[in-house]
Formats: structure tokens, sequence, C-alpha cells
């Protein structure tokens, strides 16, 4: 199986090393919304409100190669959805097509899926696919259910969402056996917060290679559901990391926690963070190295979460010059900050919304402790 990204901890996702490397932020992955289709009515789904029964017609695949072509310094795509193996036609004659570019190009690759359908499906996917990205916040079956169909328009029976749980958990088991990574997502939210550690030995027990742990933020379906404060969110992180498999990965990402916070609480998380072995911060590539792009409407977004306006269109405009245009936007200069010193590029727009909507990060720098 193609599985190049290893425990070495590479991470072609985050911005830093394009940073880094270029000294500015450069354009080095698309992300391509490939279907609005899915199985589930996740409660947390970050796009749920998008989720339709009958998609129209798609951009032509050409144009989409066309534009990636364009992409001088492109390392990474990424497909979501969506569940995007839910329609075989879409999978084998759009999405390997795609995946089959990229790994000719020598592009790292990551499919966002749900897990549940046949293996067969995932099988064919896995040459092409360095990780299989998968969201896991359950404990048992009746979480599953419970959470995975709340959205859901029709009653899904517990014996009908009981059987994809434990397909799920089949197939990231085989996968993993067979040599494919696997990435488990969990959220910290209201319904797992005091559950991190146990959602972490099912995942470990998965066969998991990587342990992914973001703080949900208000959007779309989980627009009304409650939010935690910051302490809550602190310390279940600090619950998770005194329980955790010391020999697997552990990536946090989108955190509202930094090396220049005033709050002496939050550089001690940030500097455990750092100091601890196998475990890494990733920088939000949303904007800073990555671009949304629907490829039903052709329409380009900084995320495909955001309720910020597309940026421009691919079937008449280039990628490149499109997030040169958004790079220099007020909205984007007001979190584009570097500090060096914490390896840090920055808050996620989503987190200077819902935390720090008065703070000025371009004029703050990490403390000396």
């Amino acid at each position: 199986m193609n599985s190049q990204i290893s425990i070495d901890l590479l991470d072609p996702w985050d911005p830093l090393h394009t940073l880094q490397k270029y000294r500015q932020h450069r354009l080095t992955s698309i992300e391509f919304t490939i279907t609005q289709r899915c199985n589930m009515r996740c409660e947390h789904c970050a796009v749920g409100e998008s989720l339709v029964h009958q998609e129209g017609e798609r951009i032509p695949l050409e144009k989409i190669l066309y534009r990636l072509d364009e992409v001088k310094a492109l390392q990474t795509i990424s497909i979501t959805g969506g569940e995007p193996s839910f329609d075989e036609n879409t999978m084998n004659h759009y999405m390997i097509p795609l995946l089959k570019y990229a790994k000719a190009r020598g592009l790292q690759t990551q499919i966002n899926t749900n897990l549940t359908l046949a293996y067969e499906r995932y099988e064919r996917l896995a040459p092409f696919i360095d990780i299989f990205h998968i969201s896991y916040n359950y404990l048992n079956a009746e979480d599953f259910h419970q959470i995975g169909f709340a959205k859901q328009e029709h009653t899904v029976t517990f014996q009908a969402a009981e059987k994809l749980y434990h397909q799920m958990i089949d197939n990231a088991e085989r996968l993993a056996r067979n040599g494919s990574f696997v990435s488990a997502e969990s959220m910290i939210n209201y319904r797992t917060y005091d559950h991190l550690p146990q959602i972490h030995r099912e995942i470990v027990n998965m066969g998991c290679r990587r342990h992914e742990v973001h703080p949900m933020y208000s959007s779309s379906f989980a627009a009304n559901l409650p939010v935690l404060s910051l302490t809550q969110i602190r310390t279940a992180i600090h619950h998770l990391l005194d329980q955790r498999d010391p020999s697997t990965w552990m990536l946090f990402g989108t955190l509202p926690f930094f090396a220049c916070s005033e709050e002496r609480a939050d550089r001690e998380l940030i500097h455990r963070l750092q100091r601890t072995p196998l475990v890494t911060i990733r920088n939000d590539p949303d904007g800073r190295n990555r671009l949304n792009v629907n490829t039903f409407t052709g329409d380009v977004h900084v995320t495909d979460f955001s309720n910020v306006p597309a940026i421009g269109n691919i079937v008449d405009q280039a990628l490149e010059p499109l997030f040169t245009a958004w790079s220099e936007q007020e909205m984007q200069q007001r979190v584009n900050c570097y500090c060096p010193q914490a390896k840090c590029c920055g808050p996620n727009l989503l987190v200077a919304d819902m935390y720090y909507r008065h703070i000025d990060f371009t004029a703050r720098k990490a403390w000396d402790e």
C-alpha cells in the first residue's frame, strides 16, 4: 500500500513547512469537495447543511487537472464530501482518475471518509491514498447511533447503525493490517471532553497510526450545539495526555491556545504539547497553504466549512492568483502572523472569531518562560 507518510511525524499539510521553505505562505494543498451525498448525518458535521440526496453535474475532470497543473508548488491533495465513496460511478470515473494524477505527480493524498461502506471500495482506493482520515467520537455503537444520525431526516434503527459501526471498525482494522495509514480524528466537544482517553484507546485498538484531536467550533449542524469553555478544552487535553498511548502519534490542530497568550495555563499546555514525544501541533492550513474547490460549482473557498464567501471560481480563474488575492485581504491579514520561536502561524479564523475577536495577533509574540 502507499503509506509514504509514516511515524516520522512528517505532516506536509502543515503550512509551517511552506513558510519556512519559501519565507511566505504558498499554495501547496488543494482540497476537493467531490460529493454532497452521505449515508450519515452526524450532529457535528461541518458541512451538514450542504448535503443533498441528488447531485448535479460536476466540473469536467479535465478542467480540474488543468487548474492543478498551474499550481507549481503543489504537494498535497485531499478528497472530502459527504462520503467520497458513496457513489461507485463517481469513485471510479472521477475520484480515482484524480488520485492517479496526484500519485503520478508525486503528491501526498488524503481521503476524508466514514469507512462504513463495503470494504472493497476502500480497497480499490488504497493504492492511491496516503491517509485514510476518519472521524471517531464514540465509545460504543449506542454513541455512534445517537451522534452519527442525529440530523437524519428519517429514523435509523439501532440495528442498522450498529451494523455500520462494526463495519467501520472492521474496515479500519483491515486497512491498517494491510499497510494503509489510518488517522482517526476526535473532536473535543460537549459529548467527548470527559471521555477522550477511552476514545483514544478504541482508536489505538483499531490499529490507527495517528489520533487527531481538534476542538469543535460552531459551524453548520454544530452551530447550535453547546460550546465548551477554554478551561474545559484545556483540561480535556491534559487529561488525554495523561493517559494516551505513548507509542501512537497524536496530532492536535485548530487549537485556541498560543505561546503568546497572556494566560500562563495556555502557555503551559502549549509547552507540554511541544515537549511530549510523538505529539505534534498542526498549524491550520486553510487559507494559508490550502484552498477548497467545489467540484460541482467550481467555487473556490478558504475552507469547506467556513462562512467566508467564495473567493473565485476555477471555471475562469487560476488558483494561484486567487490564493494571492485572498492572502492580501484584510480578513486574512488579521490572523496572518508567524512566530519562529513558537513555530506558530497564528489562529484559525473560526478560533479568532469565537475566542479572540478583539485580539491583534500580529502585535503579540511568544513569552520568554
